[in-house]
Order: C-alpha cells, then sequence, then structure tokens
C-alpha cells in the first residue's frame, strides 16, 4: 500500500526508520568486517614454530579418532604443550579466556562455532549436534547458548 500524501509526523517517522535502518547495517557491516579479518588470521599459529609440530604429529591421529572418546583426550594430553600455546594466542578458544565462555565476545563466540563446524568434517564421524553437547559440558555452557548454537546449526544447514 503506497501513501500517497504524508503529514509531517508521517514523515518523521519515515526518516527516522530509514536512518535506523542505515545504522543497524553500518554495525552489521563492522562486525561482517571483524569476522572477515578473523577468517583471515584463524589458526594462522598452528603453522608457526610453537605449534606446527605439535599438530604435524596429532592431525592425523585426531582426525581418526571419534570427537570426545577416551581415545581423542589421550591424543590431547600429548599434544597439550602445543595446544596450551594455541589457545593462549587465539581468543576463539575459551581456554584463552581467565572467565572461559564467559569472557569471551560474540565474535569469539561466531568464530568458535565455525571452527566447531569446520572440525566435525575433519572427523569421519563428526556430527556438530554432538561436538555442541560434548562442549556443554567440556565450557560448562548453559542451555540458552547450547540452544542458540543448535538453531544455528539448523538454520545454515
Amino acid at each position: 500500500m503506497r501513501i500517497i500524501s504524508k503529514t509531517s509526523k508521517e514523515k518523521k517517522v519515515i526518516d527516522e526508520t530509514k536512518k535506523h535502518i542505515a545504522q543497524v547495517g553500518e554495525n552489521i557491516d563492522k562486525v561482517i568486517n571483524v569476522l572477515k579479518q578473523k577468517a583471515k588470521d584463524h589458526d594462522k599459529s598452528k603453522l608457526e614454530k610453537e605449534e606446527f609440530p605439535g599438530f604435524l604429529e596429532y592431525t592425523d591421529k585426531l582426525e581418526h579418532s571419534t570427537y570426545g572418546s577416551d581415545e581423542y583426550k589421550e591424543f590431547l594430553k600429548g599434544l597439550k604443550p602445543t595446544l596450551d600455546h594455541h589457545y593462549s594466542v587465539n581468543s576463539h578458544h575459551p581456554e584463552y579466556h581467565k572467565d572461559g565462555i564467559d569472557g569471551m565476545t560474540l565474535i569469539d563466540l561466531v568464530e568458535m562455532y565455525c571452527d566447531w563446524l569446520a572440525a566435525t568434517k575433519r572427523h569421519r564421524d563428526g556430527d556438530i549436534s554432538k561436538s555442541i553437547e560434548i562442549n556443554q559440558k567440556r565450557f560448562k555452557m548453559n542451555d540458552q547458548l547450547v540452544n542458540i548454537f543448535k538453531n544455528t546449526a539448523n538454520e545454515i544447514k
């Protein structure tokens, strides 16, 4: 429906709404730009001298194990020095933050979720829903955040 004649009050509401829409768009663009930079920089530390030898030794082993299994956990023990460094320089890991997930930003959470999703593709039996369940216990995530992650998985399938 098209309004032909607009009152000054209608014009003001239309102008304010358009301004609001533009501001929201600018804010979304800012978030997208930060996420694009995160995408470029994601896990670059794995290719550096502090981490590369450990990931060289364990990547195949982890790939052929089931996420969260006892075998997987044993491999993580062997990879601990490498992971300690990795977590200390990558804010998308809860271990980076003194308060775990509670210390993370929305940007960190999005990168973490995308990391989990990609990691499921590295395991022969990877499953994002199962990963979310395992990580709920591992990182003491509340049900609300878990539901957001599950809803996101359903939306982007």
